[in-house]
């Protein structure tokens, strides 16, 4: 026999509300280890004894078995002495301070569940609320932390004596699975319709996809929050959808029964496949296949379909017995987080929804979906949420007091960060509505309560009238304005620390600038804390200021009348106010040129949604092939390189061209602008390092004609990958520029 000898082993990482320690003791039992495992300052530690090659084996399955929740980090490994250990054992944990807290994310339904939910011998068999240490949700659940079941939403269903043997027993999955449930002892559905309500699971479920079949729609308690849900198959159910919610033009996610489902309606890798299918379960948008069965309403004007597969139980029930595609839209009013609560759910969704599929198990707090595009090569986030967040992360120096950033007034996240941590939380929406704020101020006050953390210092972008200013003066606490661009560039630079200095384009909507202008179309150089502002565009003043956002024959009315043009679309006395400059301020912003072209081109005039305009130009210009428009370059009086964007309007308003191929035209000119611009800094500076951040970059067709024009200039580019490009990342952006100030 072997001699046995002892190892120490360290693993860091997501470790933690995952399982992770009752898989290190059905695997040292399966490999003859004895020993111990704790939890101990946001890590596993073991100890383990055995024969040498039961070690190596051992380790090596440490990490290449880990529950699929989990994200282990390198095993560290040191030989300790030998103890003696006859059993293995799972002891205690130590007490977690502040800066080891883990909160995991919301998790899928994984496939030990789901066997034993389609096994009609199984006792959870069909039961919408079924769930492992592997599986199941946890940010949405988590009321406290430590991550024990007095601390969730499932405090109140006491555990039947089957579940409870199951949650003792170091052997069993749901050992400790928190959220754990049966039909007799867990959480039930309900189904509402006028004066009908079914409280028994099956007939509930039933009489939803009886609903759906017709072409109703039904509003569905989720995860984290409610669906909309509708047959996406049926033309009239999505256009009754569109006109109720009202979401006339807004694209809308299908959630799919299955992958075979979804290579059906649109085009996808095995890499794409892989991330539809992975824990995270996001939407992902893919293009459209062109026999899809799918109605047109889905995305109308677009090449692209938001995707997404079954990510509970209870989704894997419906679309199973459904047998097809369903609309899985956030259940909410526009802009406004998704709602949660069953009694606010019935009341603000009654306008929407003919029946509604409740259940009894509290959402603590709400999270959307997320969401990613693939650009340059590589799927990028445009949305965190449900599953991905709250996203830790980790800062390049310490912070001297605990700080919380909050973001920007749309699309809206909280960054909270102390010593060499920082917290991103889901998605909360546009800050313009009452309960956005409300939830804004539910979940600042659950990061800091649920990581121990008492903030002292605020920062806020430094526009005075985004949403939270209000809640900002309410905490007393003081507060650091940083500038909403440099906060992109910031973003940008912490991902990609091994540059030491940048030259960043920041093109976006509209930011504060400087100058009090509405910048968006900027460039930087240098790096956090030290940006200079280097180039930007031909600035033009915005009639009726922020309604430009959804009304894109502002901005080309703003463009003409800056070169001296009619713009018989646009009224009299608004043409008198902006020559008046009422109510009329300067931009910079590469996102309202966007709209200018759209409504020049005759794309998009009124925009439904933010960004309809530019997103309906991009999908005709991928199929199409337009020239060089070149802009002029120059020098103004602070040394600021601006590029004068008037060249293209006779392009864009020539009707005797193909509108696609103005649409190319216009992406490949701006392209082209940028790379002449990156050329101008790199010979003043010496820098050779692009990044590419904001909201426009997420055009596919512009970011990608942008990098390859950049490459061939020699130029080494980068776009953020693990935070989303446009303004929902800039809640990490003010930290670290905050750090380096």
């Amino acid at each position: 026999m072997p001699e046995r000898v002892a190892r120490h082993i360290t693993i860091g990482g997501r470790v933690q509300g995952v399982g992770f320690r009752p898989f290190v003791y059905r695997l040292a039992h399966r490999h003859g280890i004895t020993g111990w495992v704790r939890n101990v300052s946001g890590a596993v530690e073991i100890h383990a004894e055995g024969g040498p090659a039961q070690l190596r084996r051992f380790g090596e399955a440490l990490l290449g078995e880990a529950p699929p929740l989990s994200a282990p980090g390198p095993l560290v490994i040191a030989e300790s002495a030998v103890e003696h250990a006859t059993s293995f054992v799972i002891l205690d944990s130590e007490s977690a301070s502040a800066a080891d807290i883990r909160l995991p994310a919301d998790g899928f339904v994984c496939a030990d569940c789901l066997a034993e939910l389609n096994d009609p011998a199984n006792r959870r068999y069909r039961y919408p609320f079924i769930n492992c240490t592997q599986c199941g949700p946890r940010y949405t659940l988590i009321t406290a932390l430590p991550y024990d079941r007095p601390n969730t939403a499932m405090r109140d269903f006491a555990l039947c004596p089957d579940c409870r043997a199951e949650y003792e027993n170091p052997l069993d999955r749901r050992f400790h699975a928190e959220p754990i449930a049966c039909p007799a002892c867990g959480p039930h559905l309900k189904f509402v319709a006028g004066e009908i309500t079914l409280d028994d699971d099956e007939a509930a479920l039933g009489a939803a996809v009886a609903a759906l079949g017709s072409g109703q729609i039904v509003a569905v308690k989720g995860v984290g929050g409610y669906h909309l849900m509708c047959d996406a198959t049926s033309d009239a159910a999505v256009a009754a959808l569109r006109a109720r919610k009202p979401r006339p033009a807004k694209p809308l996610a299908v959630m799919f029964p299955d992958l075979d489902a979804v290579h059906a309606a649109v085009r996808a890798t095995p890499e794409l496949d892989a991330l539809l299918a992975s824990p995270e379960r996001p939407i992902v948008l893919l293009p459209r296949r062109a026999d899809a069965a799918l109605s047109p309403h889905i995305a109308p004007g677009l090449a692209e379909i938001g995707c997404l597969l079954p990510y509970s139980p209870l989704h894997a029930l419906l679309l199973a017995d459904f047998g097809g595609p369903l609309v899985a839209t956030s259940g909410n009013l526009s802009g406004e987080p998704v709602l949660t609560d069953t009694l606010e759910a019935q009341a603000r969704l009654a306008p929407v929804a003919d029946a509604f599929l409740h259940h009894d198990r509290p959402i603590v707090r709400p999270a959307d979906d997320p969401v990613y595009r693939v650009i340059a090569g590589r799927p990028r986030p445009l949305r965190l949420g449900r599953g991905s967040a709250p996203l830790e992360l980790e800062l390049p120096a310490p912070l001297a007091e605990p700080v919380l950033a909050l973001g920007s007034h749309m699309k809206n996240t909280l960054c909270l960060a102390w010593d060499r941590r920082a917290v991103v939380s889901p998605h909360i929406g546009e800050l313009d509505a009452v309960r956005s704020l409300d939830t804004l101020a539910q979940v600042a006050a659950d990061l800091q309560r649920l990581y121990r953390v008492e903030t002292r210092r605020l920062i806020v972008d430094c526009h005075p009238g985004y949403g939270y200013r209000r809640y900002a003066r309410e905490t007393k606490l003081p507060f650091t304005e940083i500038r909403h661009h440099h906060a992109h560039a910031s973003a940008l630079a912490w991902e990609f620390p091994d540059a030491r200095a940048w030259i960043v384009f920041a093109w976006d909507g509209v930011g504060l600038g400087a100058d009090n202008a509405l910048w968006g179309g900027e460039a930087f150089t240098g790096a956090p804390g030290r940006w200079r502002h280097a180039a930007s565009f031909r600035p033009f003043r915005l009639p009726g200021g922020d309604k430009a956002g959804r009304e894109p024959w502002r901005s080309a009315a703003a463009l003409l009348w800056e070169t001296g043009q009619p713009a018989p679309f646009a009224p009299a006395p608004l043409h008198q106010a902006w020559a008046a400059r009422l109510n009329s301020p300067a931009s910079t912003a590469v996102g309202r040129l966007f709209d200018a072209a759209a409504a020049l081109a005759g794309v998009c005039t009124h925009a439904s949604f933010e960004g309809e305009g530019p997103m309906k130009l991009e999908t005709l210009a991928a199929g199409a092939r337009g020239k060089v428009v070149a802009l002029p370059l120059a020098r103004d009086a602070l040394g600021v390189w601006r590029s004068d964007w008037a060249p293209l309007l006779p392009m864009l308003a020539d009707t005797a061209r193909p509108v696609a191929e103005r649409a190319a035209a216009f992406h490949v000119s701006l392209a082209q602008t940028l790379v002449e611009q990156a050329v101008r800094l790199r010979d003043e500076s010496g820098i050779t390092t692009v990044g590419l951040t904001g909201g426009v970059f997420q055009n596919r067709v512009l970011a990608e004609a942008a990098i390859a024009r950049l490459d061939a200039a020699g130029f080494t580019i980068y776009l953020p990958g693990r935070l989303p490009l446009n303004d929902a990342g800039l809640s990490l952006g003010q930290v670290i520029e905050f750090l380096y100030q």
